[in-house]
């Protein structure tokens, strides 16, 4: 069974974001560019079930500029097969990547798909969902837990009540969330074995998708800086300040 997983190339979760002087976008000059963390569990799961024997090849897939070619490397010293880049300067809103996600996986037939539940730029959480109703494949959301068995999928995925577990007829699209488990870190050799696979580079035009943009970015700035607190002498006048200052009651 071969797995494609989506990546994304996104600002290291460690670095502080700032937005640009005129307030356009984040500014993204000299800052340290990463996979995404959710796209990290997804990568690490797809290798850990071939090493269990349930896969036979794990392919990622990233959408970008050719700086994102560092990503994929990245990906496949954790242990990925080959890659696909898809080359755009274009808006890579959610519906656009899975639209460019659905050429891909009629190119390839997988027989999962792996994915981070979000990005951490976006935080939009809509890919994964977008690309099941696309391909009219089943989809286990925010997945704690994958066990493949034959022509199915189990997923357990944690809900309000609890955990809840899924048996999904493959091919199916699976979203990680934080517990599914703990990526890997990348060995030299694998790291330099990584820039000898295969790394194909497609055009959105040639997979026949258009990247048309939907939704415009009005302003970006920081939140709020956070005041210090108060300290009040009654519990009146904490309920007063809740409903008059804070405004929450």
């Amino acid at each position: 069974m071969k797995i494609l997983v989506p990546i994304k190339r996104v600002v290291d979760y460690n670095v502080k974001v700032r937005p640009l002087d005129d307030g356009s976008d984040v500014d993204l000059r000299n800052v340290k560019m990463s996979v995404n963390p959710f796209c990290e569990i997804a990568v690490e799961e797809a290798v850990r079930l071939k090493e269990s024997g349930a896969a036979s090849e794990v392919v990622v897939v990233s959408i970008g500029d050719g700086k994102a070619q560092e990503q994929i490397r990245a990906a496949m010293a954790m242990g990925a097969d080959r890659g696909i880049l898809i080359e755009s300067d274009g808006a890579l809103e959610p519906i656009n990547v899975a639209k460019c996600l659905k050429a891909v996986y009629e190119k390839e037939q997988p027989g999962l798909v792996i994915m981070g539940k979000q990005s951490i730029d976006g935080d939009n959480n809509q890919t994964g969902q977008m690309l099941a109703a696309l391909l009219g494949l089943a989809q286990g959301t925010f997945a704690s837990k994958v066990e493949v068995e034959e022509g199915h999928v189990a997923v357990t995925r944690e809900i309000d009540g609890g955990l809840q577990t899924l048996r999904l007829n493959t091919p199916a699209i699976i979203t990680t969330d934080l517990r599914l488990n703990e990526p890997r870190f990348a060995s030299l050799p694998n790291i330099m074995k990584a820039k000898k696979k295969p790394l194909e580079t497609l055009s959105a035009e040639a997979l026949g998708v258009e990247l048309r943009k939907r939704t415009e970015v009005v302003s970006v700035s920081p939140p709020p800086q956070r005041q210090g607190g108060i300290k009040v002498a009654s519990v009146e006048e904490l309920v007063a300040k809740l409903k008059e200052e804070a405004k929450v009651i």
